[in-house]
């Protein structure tokens, strides 16, 4: 495998006000819990049946990505691409609680990451003017996230932030799936169904001259996204947390151009999805290096 560019990662922490100072830390070390993402990635998240959707909402499989999450410095995060061998990656804010200027900065420290944007549906401030300066500074996409932000991808203020961000030609990652990410106490910040495919389906019907990018594939809602989207030419998915039979699956259906390598880091292994690609491809080295380099080279015009 020659370069490798991940289409999704984060660094901070995501879920908290003031994630961006996890970024900066040093010698930030993973805390030990029980956790059945151990297994699952053990299995290159190979599907339990009947399972899987009671173990994504278990409290035990929330404890283990909270765990993660809390690996998110740039240190652990350079540590992690020379695991993988991963050129460059991706890093996606989700305001309010990692910016765009979190992540700017840490590419000063580390050239191997490239900075989305993204906005902050809870307030109101000039969207077109923010994001264009945004990109001026170096943000090669936008990534909105319905659950954490709390925000349908077809509301009205999503909406004017995509049509905002349009004009510039970069793409718009969104996460995919109906998970859960905060334990009982928390969960009035969610809203795990603003996740479902049918919400994606509307934006990406709304704006066809937008490219859009379905993170995880839709994550358990995979076959939802196999049904939907693929008539939509203007939509790639990425394959964090899917397995190599269903990576397989994305191929057939949304063609080996429109499928992006990712792994979701630091939530999940980068190794696994590295391996996870390779069975998909079973030795075809063109595809693989389509899937790992060229696809995003492309949408992030690099």
């Amino acid at each position: 495998m020659q370069k490798v560019i991940d289409m999704h990662s984060h660094i901070g922490d995501i879920l908290y006000p003031g994630g961006g100072e996890l970024i900066f830390r040093k010698g930030v070390r993973k805390k030990f819990v029980l956790s059945p993402t151990n297994i699952l990635e053990s299995r290159t998240w190979k599907s339990l049946g009947f399972l899987d959707r009671l173990l994504f909402f278990e409290p035990l499989m929330i404890r283990g990505f909270l765990a993660n999450n809390a690996l998110g410095s740039l240190e652990n995060m350079r540590s992690s691409m020379d695991e993988a061998r991963i050129w460059k990656t991706v890093c996606l804010p989700i305001l309010p609680h990692v910016t765009f200027d979190d992540l700017k900065e840490a590419q000063e420290q580390d050239d191997g990451l490239i900075p989305f944007t993204s906005f902050d549906p809870r307030q109101d401030y000039d969207l077109e003017a923010a994001l264009s300066s945004d990109v001026a500074r170096g943000a090669r996409g936008m990534k909105l996230h319905p659950i954490i932000q709390n925000e349908p991808l077809n509301s009205k203020r999503t909406f004017e932030a995509v049509e905002a961000f349009a004009p510039h030609g970069l793409p718009v990652l969104f996460h995919g799936g109906v998970a859960s990410y905060y334990l009982k106490k928390e969960t009035y910040k969610e809203n795990p169904e603003y996740g479902d495919i049918h919400y994606a389906k509307d934006l990406i019907a709304a704006f066809p001259n937008v490219t859009f990018v379905v993170g995880h594939s839709g994550l358990l809602q995979v076959t939802h996204v196999l049904e939907m989207l693929p008539e939509y030419k203007n939509t790639y998915v990425e394959i964090s947390f899917q397995h190599p039979q269903i990576i397989r699956r994305l191929i057939s259906a949304f063609g080996p151009d429109r499928v992006l390598f990712g792994s979701d880091w630091p939530w999940a292994k980068r190794t696994t999805a590295i391996r996870a690609i390779k069975e998909a491809c079973k030795g075809d080295y063109a595809l693989e290096h389509m899937i790992c380099y060229e696809n995003s080279a492309e949408l992030l015009k690099l």
